[in-house]
């Protein structure tokens, strides 16, 4: 169960961190045998390709999570709390309806891509991991958004706090943490 939880609260964060460590790792070294030992390494570029690519997939889910993925939340700011839970659980149902279509046909691309068995060219990682991170990210994805539905749902209902944040809502926060570093 702690396993369970710590993946609920960690999980995105944690693949970020891996993901952008190994990325910036990989294109500091190839700058330094670029312009230091006037050599250059096949592989680190790809790796960081790669890794890029993945994080911007993981990333997507780490926005749900935090309610801070792209959104036009000028309405938002005219309506009440319970019109704000409405709205948004329309949204997420259509974003999870979208991340749903995007993990089954994404899965079936990178199901091709790994049956025709095609290599990457400097790290010969099968091209079909490369393209998982689009099912992998949106499958992550799809359960941080029924999450929240169901937070949503149980909102409406009247059996839990949910509270949908705008911008407002997130610079409000940055203001108030920089006044109390003060």
């Amino acid at each position: 169960m702690k396993i369970i939880k710590w993946l609920d609260e960690h999980l995105e964060e944690s693949l970020l961190i891996v993901l952008s460590t190994v990325m910036t790792a990989s294109i500091t070294i190839q700058v330094f045998m670029r312009y230091a030992l006037n050599s250059s390494l096949t592989w680190s570029e790809e790796l960081a390709r790669y890794c890029f690519i993945w994080l911007v997939y993981i990333g997507i889910s780490y926005g749900v999570k935090t309610q801070k993925h792209i959104k036009v939340d000028v309405v938002l700011q005219f309506m009440k709390n319970k019109q704000k839970i409405i709205l948004g659980l329309i949204a997420n149902l259509i974003f999870l309806a979208f991340s749903l279509l995007v993990i089954v046909y994404g899965y079936d691309i990178a199901q091709q891509l790994l049956g025709w068995g095609q290599t990457s060219p400097a790290l010969h990682v099968p091209m079909g991991f490369v393209y998982m991170a689009t099912p992998v990210g949106f499958a992550i994805t799809s359960i941080r958004l029924i999450q929240q539905i169901f937070y949503q749902v149980l909102t409406l209902m009247g059996k839990r706090e949910f509270e949908v944040k705008t911008e407002h809502d997130f610079v409000m926060e940055e203001t108030k943490d920089d006044k109390n570093q003060k």
